[in-house]
């Protein structure tokens, strides 16, 4: 019986055993990714089998790239949407803050196709940039990727905790970033020194994490993890042979510390991945798909160690995040922070944004970026705050620049102006808050000058003041001149050399229309003069003749919309540009002055239908109304790449001053096809009718006076476009090359 009664009392002890068993141990899990420029999209590869191995990851840490992966992942992506993002990505854009030029104001753009080259000025001491990106694009688009989650501020509390490293520049201290606005802190982790400006997050300055930790193990097994996945993507010591840039050694000067770093850290490391990337380096994001793909393979050999730690925890099934999709946002109230030299309504006219008003995601990022261009504010640090029903305020807090004053360079030839160089300086601030002056001389086979003084007030009314002195010789048919009556019929001339001097002064007032015109008015003087010395001889004897010496006076307006995403070779947008010069008064040789205007107008649409195969139409006109005694100003025909000057035209197959009139009509079809990224090959048809009063005589239409047709290469470099066109013209029979190089000044 007693036996009996121990076999009961086991069963029913072992029955309620089976019936409730031991809780199964809950591992925890870190994950960390170290940093690596272009080879951290390995990290996207590992997810990717991590998530396929059903391991849940407790707690991220990571590092320059490994921070950007890192914080997306643990804002809620999967490893397939980051596989899907990363590798949509233009990088080269992207890290180099390439700003859509449809973003940029019609100041920024004709600033910006002027100069090859811009350095700090400030005391006369020409210095350098503290980077070659401020890192703006990136920020926004980590902003727009994180705006789900734009109200945390606490990291602990993302889908998945996390943190990133990043070093304090001024002192060299590591800092852990674990609380904030996620996209600011993603941004000082991955500032790779040279090229990334240096980032302010809370007064303090900070640089790539990597410079100090590359590879927070320790931090995030203080965060009470079991075990610790660990993805390797430093680089390696490279050779002397590739060691071929100043930005390769800084990079190999960083490794040794990490490196030896990692002999420590990897045995740390419980599930220590290394991907194979020793043929990639930190910017070839060109190559992500294959990299990501390394990554894959390596967590591949792993796989079963990550099957056996999903089998020691327990099966948490991921929220599903709700991801904002939508592509525009409702702006009720702007607070702009850290301006004192520049006012509100500079900010938001850089913005292009008025309140309280809808914009869509990419018209907001084209603000940003607009306002970046300026150069007047080192950091653009923004933040999206809920105000409810679907309103937001925004927050900005802007860093200026201290910088006041630049000097830029550039280089250009053609076959009007010939061979120039431009120097040129510009002074921020010189006599007020938004004003700006900018002188640019211009030497080389002609001497020429630029003075422009602007007071920007955004949407209001901005105000200029330019004096401009262009000059060129040229030799030019003896018809040019042959309405003066200065030739002497005994004298037989094909040809003269002409010498033409043009001496403007402007004062203007222009805003925004509608936010994407650009109207204007103003004043004018002008004093133009152009005389030969090939023929005749003037008062005092010298062998000279002069065929123009006077000073002209007049009001004028513009209207302009442009939305053309590249001036020179353009894809895609539309141009439009109207102008009316009313002559009032006159001063000088033309004695028979009369009160005259001129009107003109261009209009261009460019396409794509095939991927890198884009069409462009132009077709413009002007006409002159009154005093058919003044032909100084008429409109004259021909050449290609010069910078448009008074109402010379270009025109394929002629050279430039060909044709003459005070009336003209001509249309362009281009089509282009991007050979080689920024290597292009055009076709190109003109056709124009060019003479006197053609409105009134009907000959507008009565057929055409010029047409040409021709082949053209071209090549977008950090000088500008260098192009090379071939044009043959039926009405001459001949044919022309025109040569142009650098950006038009």
């Amino acid at each position: 019986m007693k036996y009996l009664l121990y076999i009961v009392i086991f069963i029913l002890a072992a029955t309620s055993f089976a019936q409730n068993p031991e809780p199964k141990k809950d591992v925890k899990v870190g994950l960390v990714l170290s940093g690596g420029g272009a080879k951290g999209l390995a990290h996207i590869g590992v997810l990717k089998k991590i998530e396929e191995a059903g391991v849940r990851i407790d707690y991220i840490g990571g590092t320059s790239m490994g921070a950007i992966i890192g914080g997306l992942y643990a804002a809620g992506y999967s490893a397939k949407q980051l596989d899907s993002i990363f590798t949509e990505i233009e990088f080269n854009g992207l890290i180099q803050d390439e700003i859509p030029r449809s973003a940029k104001t019609f100041y920024e753009k004709k600033e910006s196709e002027k100069y090859a080259i811009k350095l700090p000025f400030d005391n006369f001491d020409i210095g350098f940039p503290s980077g070659l990106s401020k890192g703006q694009n990136v920020y926004n688009l980590l902003s727009k990727l994180t705006a789900h989650v734009d109200s945390i501020n606490e990291f602990d509390k993302l889908p998945i905790p996390f943190f990133c490293v990043a070093t304090d520049v001024e002192r060299g201290n590591q800092i852990i970033l674990d609380k904030g606005y996620l996209p600011r802190a993603i941004l000082a982790s991955g500032a790779i020194p040279s090229i990334f400006s240096p980032v302010s997050v809370n007064d303090t300055l900070m640089i790539d994490g990597g410079v100090i930790n590359n590879y927070p193990i320790d931090e995030v097994k203080a965060k009470g993890m079991d075990i610790i996945i660990g993805v390797d993507v430093q680089d390696s010591l490279r050779g002397r042979k590739n060691l071929t840039s100043a930005f390769e050694v800084l990079i190999q000067v960083n490794n040794y510390r990490t490196i030896r770093d990692m002999e420590v850290k990897s045995k740390k490391t419980d599930v220590y991945i290394n991907p194979d990337i020793k043929d990639f380096s930190v910017l070839s994001f060109d190559r992500g798909r294959e990299i990501i793909k390394s990554g894959e393979k390596q967590a591949a050999i792993v796989y079963n160690d990550l099957l056996n730690i999903a089998a020691q925890q327990r099966s948490i099934e991921r929220p599903k995040i709700a991801f904002l999709n939508r592509n525009s946002l409702y702006i009720d109230t702007v607070e702009i922070n850290g301006i004192e030299a520049y006012t509100r309504s500079y900010v938001l006219g850089k913005l292009k944004l008025q309140i309280p008003s809808e914009i869509s995601y990419d018209r907001f990022n084209e603000g940003i970026n607009n306002l970046s261009a300026t150069g007047n504010f080192q950091d653009i640090d923004y933040r999206l705050e809920p105000l409810g029903n679907d309103s937001y305020k925004i927050v900005f807090n802007l860093r200026e620049d201290p910088s006041k004053m630049q000097l830029r360079l550039g280089v250009h030839y053609d076959e009007l102006y010939q061979t120039s160089a431009l120097i040129n300086v510009t002074r921020k601030r010189l006599f007020t808050n938004n004003d700006i002056a900018s002188f640019d001389f211009i030497v080389g086979d002609n001497v020429r000058y630029n003075f422009n003084y602007y007071i920007d007030k955004g949407f209001y009314w901005s105000i200029g003041l330019n004096s401009k002195f262009d000059f060129f010789e040229k030799d030019v048919s003896a018809a040019f001149i042959a309405e003066e009556n200065e030739i002497n019929e005994d004298i037989l001339v094909n040809k003269i050399d002409l010498q033409y001097g043009d001496l403007t002064n402007q004062l203007y007032f222009e805003t925004l229309f509608r936010r994407s015109f650009l109207l204007g008015l103003g004043v004018e003087h002008k004093w133009l003069r152009y005389l030969s010395e090939t023929i005749g001889i003037d008062e005092n004897d010298n062998p000279r003749t002069i065929f123009e010496n006077t000073n002209y006076f007049s009001t004028y307006g513009y209207l302009k919309y442009d939305t053309f995403d590249n001036s020179f070779f353009p894809n895609s947008g539309l141009y439009f540009r109207g102008d009316f010069h009313l002559y009032l008064f006159a001063e000088g040789r033309n004695t028979d002055f009369d009160q005259f205007s001129i009107a003109k107008a261009k209009a261009g649409y460019a396409f794509s239908i095939l991927d890198k195969f884009s069409t462009l139409i132009t077709t413009e006109g002007g006409f002159k109304i009154g005093n058919e005694a003044t032909q100084s100003l008429d409109f004259f025909l021909g050449g290609y790449g010069y910078k448009p000057i008074n109402n010379i035209i270009p025109f394929y197959g002629l050279d430039a001053l060909t044709a003459r009139g005070d009336t003209y009509l001509k249309s362009n079809i281009t089509f282009d096809y991007e050979l080689f990224p920024k290597n292009h090959i055009s076709v190109f048809a003109d056709i124009s009718n060019i003479g006197d009063n053609l409105f009134e005589t009907g000959e507008w239409i009565d057929g055409i006076d010029y047409s040409s047709f021709g082949l053209g290469y071209g090549i977008q470099t950090f000088l500008g476009p260098i192009e090379v066109k071939y044009a043959y013209s039926p009405e001459i029979e001949d044919g022309f090359w025109h040569i142009a190089a650098g950006f038009r000044f």
